[in-house]
């Protein structure tokens, strides 16, 4: 499968499926955009056939505002009809503003206040390391939501149980809702601040597939050691005037956004405007 073209894909839908419903959080959704379309098409052990399968790898988006993001993937793979994406931001739909786990086929976890989602997560593994199950937890987090206190408590949680099943990502994407990382709480040194609570660490580019796919597929990096994947990324991968800019956050599209967003994604502009 051609994950390139793939993103491609998954960004058009993103981008419409927001527009569409006149709100959401675009950049932050574009941005793990690889890493979703790798770990759901190459890497976890879901199928969407089988939603309640006790052996299915988890998937946790703690950073629950990227939620298009997980919706576009999860309606490509399956997990729901297409036609959902169209119902976003409509009364009625079952694809509100953050994941919902008792709407949407195929979501593990309710997320969306952060620093939440991830203690969520460890539990899920420290319960399949009771049960003596095979699967694995994958979750992504934001780096600004590593600024909140109960990330760091349930990473030393995990440490302490040896969660060697649990796979974290953090979108590091350098950015927070109202600006730079650095210039509100900076997380440097972030590598060994997460070593230091008993994590084996990597980085990689997040954008790159392939980058993507020999991490996925190497961790456990260690036994008996939680793994963190430190994912160099870009927020508002795709489109050129939204790539680092905080103020993208928040904002929409007006229309002359629209045009050159059509253009860099190559969406033909009826599409969006």
């Amino acid at each position: 499968m051609d994950l390139r073209n793939k993103s491609k894909e998954l960004r058009k839908t993103i981008v419409k499926t927001i527009c569409n419903g006149g709100g959401g959080h675009i950049s932050a959704s574009l941005s793990v955009v690889e890493i979703l379309a790798v770990l759901y098409c190459n890497i976890m052990n879901v199928n969407s056939e089988n939603l309640t399968d006790e052996n299915r790898d988890r998937f946790i988006l703690s950073k629950g505002h990227a939620g298009v993001a997980l919706y576009a993937v999860l309606a490509d793979c399956g997990f729901f009809d297409k036609k959902h994406l169209d119902t976003f931001g409509k009364s009625g739909t079952i694809l509100g503003g953050h994941p919902d786990m008792y709407k949407v086929p195929g979501v593990e976890a309710s997320t969306g206040a952060l620093g939440h989602g991830f203690p969520f997560g460890v539990g899920v593994a420290l319960s399949g390391k009771l049960d003596k199950k095979d699967y694995r937890v994958f979750c992504v987090i934001g780096d600004g939501e590593c600024q909140e206190g109960s990330i760091w408590e349930a990473a030393l949680f995990a440490s302490q149980h040896k969660l060697d099943n649990l796979v974290t990502v953090v979108d590091f994407n350098k950015l927070q809702a109202m600006d730079k990382l650095d210039e509100i709480v900076s997380l440097e040194p972030l590598v060994d601040k997460w070593k230091s609570f008993g994590w084996e660490v990597r980085e990689v580019d997040g954008h790159n597939i392939d980058d993507l796919e020999v991490i996925f597929k190497s961790a456990p990096f260690v036994n008996n050691k939680p793994n963190l994947i430190i994912a160099h990324t870009v927020k508002g991968k795709g489109i050129s005037f939204m790539e680092n800019q905080a103020i993208w956050h928040y904002r929409m599209l007006n229309k002359e956004e629209m045009k050159v967003a059509c253009r860099d994604l190559g969406l033909p502009p009826h599409q969006l405007l």
